[in-house]
């Protein structure tokens, strides 16, 4: 169902938290994977959520006025950080497991402002030298976009309240938090929207909605 429904792909929801804006220059701090599943109703759900903490990649910027607001203290003895290359080793094992059992062909990131996320993604990628990358290089599900289609917002906070989710203010900026609620926005979203193919061409309607 998995693949049928988003062809061939995985949606895969990842945040990370940096340093700055600059995926080539800035560090990575945190890293959240969630991952998306059908319920027996075929309704899309949230289902485990994967965070590790990074430790910066040698000679990382770190903006003061970026670490202000994610609140991350790169320099914290309890901070339980690893490498780059430990970090995405480990989510992409969960990820390619994911994959196969979903009987999909590769992963494909869903994020708010996906290419941020997927910027970020990528430079780590080429710094710890990983072959095997189980994400679509450059295509991606932005939320932001399908919050503006679907709810008329696009900053997540307003988008998370139009579509009558709880927002929590004092968890947002943390990579597993914004993992998760847009996760949720995103099952909201494909929740309301079901594919209605035609056998001359594909389409997708609202649910509810008549031709």
């Amino acid at each position: 169902m998995m693949a049928d429904r988003f062809r061939g792909f995985l949606p895969v929801v990842i945040d990370v938290e940096t340093g700055g804006f600059n995926a080539k220059t800035d560090a990575l701090l945190e890293i959240a994977a969630v991952l998306v599943d059908f319920d027996n109703d075929g309704l899309l759900q949230r289902n485990e959520t994967f965070r590790y903490h990074v430790k910066p990649f040698e000679g990382a910027n770190m903006d003061p006025a970026s670490l202000a607001v994610n609140g991350i203290d790169p320099n914290h003895p309890l901070r339980p950080a690893i490498d780059e290359r430990d970090a995405l080793q480990r989510l992409f094992r969960e990820v390619r497991k994911a994959v196969r059992e979903k009987q999909c062909q590769r992963a494909i990131l869903v994020g708010h402002n996906a290419h941020f996320d997927l910027g970020f993604l990528n430079e780590a990628i080429e710094r710890a030298e990983i072959k095997r990358n189980p994400f679509h290089p450059f295509s991606c599900f932005d939320t932001a976009t399908l919050c503006g289609v679907a709810f008329g917002q696009t900053v997540l906070a307003r988008a998370v309240i139009a579509a009558g989710l709880d927002w929590d203010e004092d968890s947002a900026h943390s990579a597993a938090y914004d993992a998760e609620i847009t996760a949720d926005v995103f099952c909201e979203i494909v929740n309301r929207f079901q594919p209605v193919f035609d056998s001359a061409a594909p389409q997708v309607l609202p649910s509810g909605t008549s031709r």
